[in-house]
């Protein structure tokens, strides 16, 4: 078994999750192609189950779990898109979820959680607080830890989002996904560099959270101590697990204002007609502020979820 995820692991996470997941559709833009001048693609994870790319991970992790692990129950911690994964995940392997959720995370979220039957343990934000208390949950109940991106079984799943743009739409120049904790882009990563060598990869991450973005030019983890973004998912540090694979396979890191996630979210939901969240957004804003030149280029980008809070949108 290779250190990191290969591309024989990454196809068979989607041979194991295809009966679980959505196959999500790719939307193209004349008026986005107008405004960026390439040609832009846009793979709708929003459109997934639990409404992100998150149920990919979970799914492949849950489904690689015996049934001794599973009867001691499952456990993760998470501001939302993964914590729904997970429960939803585990729910159909008839498994008991423990979720540690930050008090600040959005209703939305919470709901979505608690609707797919799992039980929220609440902490302060921040990650120290989130570790402290699932280390409680798992000495309490001994519950198995899915963590939310650090987990070869995450990160495989994850990667199967790529795979599945690179079958629909083969030859990209370019795949733009977002960072929080690198999860999704390590698979990206890894999946693009199994599949489509000549693709370039590339991350964008919130000005107030740019862990990756600092990390990824200094070659070792460079933490932000209290990250801000309107990108609520994206706040999680790196691992050396993500970045190392982030330092081997992908081409560059790149950052984005509040006001250029807000104003590329917006132009989604009017050009596009799509619900996409705020984390969702930044691809097409590293592109839109010049932060990416994509000009003739035929360019993916991964939406990772359309989770949105209806009664405090940014605009």
């Amino acid at each position: 078994m290779s250190e990191h995820p290969t591309i024989a692991d990454i196809r068979g996470a989607a041979e194991r999750i295809t009966p679980f997941i959505n196959r999500t559709p790719v939307l193209a833009s004349t008026t986005i192609n107008r405004i960026t001048g390439g040609e832009v693609c846009f793979k709708c994870e929003n459109f997934q189950k639990v409404g992100a790319f998150k149920i990919r991970g979970a799914t492949n992790a849950v489904s690689k779990l015996s049934n001794d692990q599973l009867s001691r129950g499952v456990t993760t911690h998470s501001s939302g898109n993964h914590a729904a994964a997970v429960a939803l995940a585990a729910a159909s392997r008839n498994a008991k979820v423990v979720v540690v959720m930050p008090r600040s995370a959005p209703g939305v979220k919470k709901e979505a959680v608690a609707g797919y039957g799992a039980t929220i343990v609440y902490c302060d934000p921040g990650h120290r607080a989130r570790e402290a208390a699932m280390a409680a949950v798992v000495d309490d109940t001994g519950a198995h830890f899915i963590h939310p991106y650090d987990d070869n079984d995450v990160i495989e799943g994850q990667a199967t989002a790529a795979l599945e743009l690179l079958q629909q739409v083969p030859g990209l120049d370019m795949i733009i996904t977002p960072i929080g904790g690198g999860g999704l882009i390590s698979g990206t990563a890894l999946a693009t560099h199994g599949l489509s060598p000549q693709t370039r990869v590339v991350g964008v991450e919130p000005e107030g959270a740019d862990d990756a973005f600092r990390s990824f030019r200094a070659g070792k983890l460079i933490p932000v101590d209290e990250p801000r973004s309107i990108a609520d998912g994206l706040l999680a540090p790196l691992s050396e697990r993500t970045l190392q694979i982030i330092g081997q396979h992908v081409e560059n890191v790149v950052t984005v204002s509040e006001e250029q996630i807000i104003h590329a979210m917006r132009t989604m939901w009017e050009r596009m007609k799509i619900v996409v969240e705020p984390s969702a957004a930044l691809p097409l804003a590293a592109i839109v502020a010049g932060k990416l030149d994509v000009s003739g280029a035929r360019v993916g980008i991964i939406v990772s979820g359309g989770n949105v809070d209806m009664d405090r949108l940014p605009w």
